[in-house]
């Protein structure tokens, strides 16, 4: 997402370039560039004008320093306005009743249920919470059974009432559920429906009154563009709620929904849903997406997720482990798939300032590293353990097992001999240097395309 509005923005950004001051003249004509950039990524006209003519009277009321010229300036300045465009900062919810009560609310096909089971799998493992899915969409067959496998997936109890019709009755009783097991979070899973629905929308109100829930999130799927602005108005003004999840972020889309939103609804997103894996929900951080947009970067995003898969305790083991140089490969096997558990490569490498804009025709995604996978699980555990009793005739039979060639294998070997060489020069460190040494090799990996 946002790749051409960033390359459209750089663009605009180099009509200022060689000059030595800013002027009304130049600073229009790039900012009217800057604003067609924003049209074509389906911003709101409106929100559009309004925010290149705030970033144009910030400009030109603004003493361009000698240390710095007028394109960094201004790139400096609609950065800041771009984060504020988003909300400017991050919101979080308030939880504070007991149990807490969210409730979800959108189109059909926005995601809701597996937002909701996302949600749930979020508050578990980052927030501490015990939350309970109450499955209140009557009207989706299917909805009921899938909420129920993404519950058992990432072992979250579920309420469910297979006989009830009623949403409100399931609510209600959902609600009586967590009170009496000491669930402190329900997530309340609606149908999904359409604003002008007047029926259903009465029903919606009517479930919310009936649990006063603590949040009420209005999920929408980003790659609807700015009709997702409109729905989104639609329902704030019927059924009125407390933030915005975007899903599809990660999808064909190009961004106007998530610099529109907040302008044109006065609601904070929350949320945005970043793939189809169930940990993949991020909290909405403006001033990090204005980084992204801007070719900036977000490393502050990727420390976190390197943070969350981080174990102290395995990190000094293996550092000991490097140092006398018996760094094996089920360490190896060990960090490629804590690295895999942060995410989509392409978009964590996307997120290191410089690499996106140089890897966005590269085709990388996680399926890069089942090679290297097969290969290791392919060994024996001795083998594992002693790289160095890999003959000519282990590696061929390495080779048949996991479905490469004897070329990959030895490619392979020769790969993590390097990387366990240099991170036992660098003193050991764990996943931080096998991330490092990883690109290098990369490229040659079987399954990389």
């Amino acid at each position: 997402m946002f790749e051409n509005l960033s390359e459209r923005l750089e663009r605009s950004f180099k009509i200022l370039k060689g000059e030595g001051k800013i002027t009304e003249i130049n600073v229009a004509e790039t900012l009217k560039d800057v604003r067609r950039a924003l049209l074509d990524a389906d911003v709101n006209y409106k929100v559009a004008k309004t925010f290149t003519d705030t970033v144009k009277q910030k400009a030109l009321g603004q003493n361009v320093l000698t240390a710095i010229k007028p394109s960094q300036l201004l790139v400096k300045i609609v950065h800041d306005e771009l984060a504020e465009l988003m909300g400017g900062h991050a919101i979080d919810m308030q939880l504070t009743s007991r149990p807490s009560v969210i409730l979800m609310a959108g189109l059909n096909g926005a995601g809701k249920t597996t937002l909701s089971g996302k949600l749930a799998l979020f508050l578990k493992t980052k927030k501490k919470r015990h939350p309970l899915l109450a499955a209140c969409d009557t009207y989706r067959p299917a909805a009921i059974e899938q909420l129920r496998i993404l519950a058992e997936q990432i072992d979250v109890p579920i309420y469910m009432d297979l006989e009830e019709k009623d949403p409100i009755v399931i609510a209600r009783s959902a609600l009586q559920e967590a009170k009496a097991k000491g669930y402190d979070t329900v997530i309340v899973d609606t149908a999904g429906r359409l604003a002008v629905n007047d029926v259903l929308m009465q029903e919606i109100a009517a479930v919310k009154e009936a649990v006063d829930p603590d949040e009420t999130l209005f999920v929408v799927d980003a790659t609807t563009g700015q009709d997702a602005v409109n729905t989104a108005k639609e329902f704030n003004s019927r059924l009125g709620f407390d933030g915005v999840v975007l899903t599809k972020l990660d999808g064909d889309t190009r961004g106007g929904a998530a610099l529109s939103i907040r302008a044109v609804v006065d609601k904070p997103i929350k949320f945005v849903g970043t793939g189809e894996k169930m940990e993949a929900l991020d909290v909405f951080h403006p001033d990090r997406m204005a980084d992204r947009i801007l070719g900036m970067g977000d490393i502050v995003s990727l420390v976190e997720k390197a943070q969350e898969q981080f174990d102290e305790q395995e990190a000094k083991r293996l550092a000991k482990k490097i140092a006398k140089n018996q760094f094996d490969f089920n360490d190896f096997l060990n960090q490629l798939q804590q690295i895999k558990k942060m995410g989509n490569i392409k978009d964590l490498a996307a997120m290191i300032p410089g690499v996106g804009k140089a890897i966005k025709d590269v085709d990388i995604d996680n399926s890069a590293l089942n090679g290297i996978e097969a290969i290791i699980l392919s060994m024996t555990p001795k083998e594992r353990k002693h790289p160095e009793i890999l003959n000519q005739s282990r590696k061929l039979r390495i080779a048949r097992g996991s479905g490469h060639t004897i070329q990959d294998v030895n490619r392979f070997i020769k790969q993590f001999e390097q990387t366990r060489k240099m991170m036992k020069m660098m003193g050991g460190g764990g996943m931080k240097q096998l991330m490092r040494g990883m690109p290098k090799g990369m490229p040659g990996m079987p399954g990389m395309r």
